[in-house]
């Protein structure tokens, strides 16, 4: 791996699109340049474990199972899977923690992702799998 000086100016663009805590300045060179809309491996492994990482330990929900959300006023239909340490991964490649951020970034507005995804399998709300897997044993 090879380093490289940049000025402030330069270092402020990268921060401006980077996903925080996820994004290296290297991950944004690579999408901004190459194209490429993937994390480095380095930067999914050291990441935390997403807000659907309880629903995939409760087997509520899978890895690569797909979430849904359908605007009908707009007859759009945004749709995210679900990766294997419970992130969520929009079609264009960036990956989100919790369900309303990526949501926002598919409908550029304010949403509970928790309320409006449906995952698909299961044809329930995330936040129905989210109480159920919160729920106490009995």
């Amino acid at each position: 791996m090879r380093r490289i000086e940049i000025d402030d100016e330069v270092f402020s663009y990268l921060q401006s699109r980077s996903e925080p805590l996820i994004d290296t300045p290297n991950d944004v060179l690579r999408r901004e340049l190459l194209g490429d809309s993937r994390p480095s491996s380095e930067a999914v492994r050291k990441r935390r474990p997403g807000g659907l990482a309880p629903l995939i330990e409760a087997g509520l929900v899978s890895a690569g199972d797909v979430l849904e959300h359908h605007q009908s006023r707009l007859k759009r239909t945004h749709t995210a899977t679900v990766t294997a340490d419970g992130w969520i991964e929009i079609p264009d490649g960036r990956a989100f923690s919790r369900p309303s951020p990526a949501l926002k970034a598919q409908t550029h507005t304010v949403i509970n992702g928790w309320g409006q995804y449906t995952h698909v399998p299961s044809g329930r709300k995330l936040q129905e799998l989210r109480e159920e897997a919160a729920a106490p044993m009995n």
